[in-house]
């Protein structure tokens, strides 16, 4: 029997991981990667029956590959703990179980901030409205980057699904701020360590084409000021990393410990 595992990468969620957990009760494994947990999280996961890997991972990709192989499902959903699988997708992901054609799938993100959906203008490294999160156990790959790794699939894609995963991108405004900061920090320890494009005015040109993209070719526009705000983010997100790269060069040596698996316990 095909069988399909839900993979989560969670640090601190307390707050979000029961509801979300609550809406995966079609998968027939759910498993938690613990990034430095110091709060209740282990203790829902336990709740869930979820099978748990804890350790320290300061990379995105080393995360979710944990998690990849933790799992034992045909399968993996790959979920963070802001989203909630609708029950119409959960339906279209169990009648795909048995596909063998494809490798992996893509799923429409419907993205809140509060109680606001903002269905336009996402992109440019800051949000996105289509993501690939239904795959062949072993068939991804990431990359090496601290936030938004990119990512390759060994096998081709098949047809998108066509309902909804629902993100809590944000509670507020000030959420979104704080995102962006989030977001440039790690930008800048990737740039500091591998490289990329640091000059001022050339990132200056790529956050004008990002909030072009963004307010008038993904029709942000249509949000009012919502899709003002998150042109504007999607904008800012290079120039400032490029910034921070710069001016905080001494400011992160947690950016060179190693990915260490801890414990594993069903």
């Amino acid at each position: 029997m095909t069988r399909l595992s839900a993979v989560l990468c969670v640090h601190n969620e307390e707050q979000r991981l029961a509801r979300c957990l609550d809406a995966l009760g079609f998968a027939d494994e759910i498993v938690l990667v613990l990034d430095r947990c110091t709060d209740r999280t282990r203790a829902i996961g336990e709740a869930y029956g979820a099978v748990m890997l804890s350790g320290v991972f300061p990379l995105e990709g080393s995360r979710r590959a944990a998690g990849m192989n933790a799992a034992t499902g045909d399968w993996i959903l790959e979920i963070d703990a802001d989203e909630i699988v609708s029950a119409e997708l959960a339906q279209e992901i169990l009648a795909s179980l048995d596909d063998t054609r494809f490798a992996f799938r893509k799923a429409p993100i419907d993205n809140y901030v509060g109680d606001r959906l903002i269905r336009h203008g996402w992109g440019g490294a800051f949000g996105t409205s289509l993501a690939a999160r239904f795959y062949r156990r072993g068939s991804k790959r990431w990359g090496h980057e601290r936030v938004h790794p990119g990512v390759t699939f060994d096998g081709p894609e098949g047809p998108k699904f066509t309902s909804p995963l629902h993100h809590q991108f944000a509670d507020s405004v000030s959420d979104v701020f704080r995102r962006l900061d989030r977001y440039t920090d790690l930008k800048a320890q990737d740039l500091r360590e591998h490289g990329g494009k640091m000059g001022i005015a050339d990132n200056v040109w790529r956050g004008l084409r990002r909030f072009w993209k963004c307010y008038v070719k993904r029709r942000g526009w249509k949000e009012g000021g919502w899709g003002l705000m998150i042109a504007m983010m999607a904008g800012l997100y290079p120039l400032i990393s490029a910034l921070r790269a710069d001016l905080d060069r001494p400011s992160v040596e947690a950016a060179n410990e190693p990915a260490v698996a801890l414990a594993r316990a069903a």
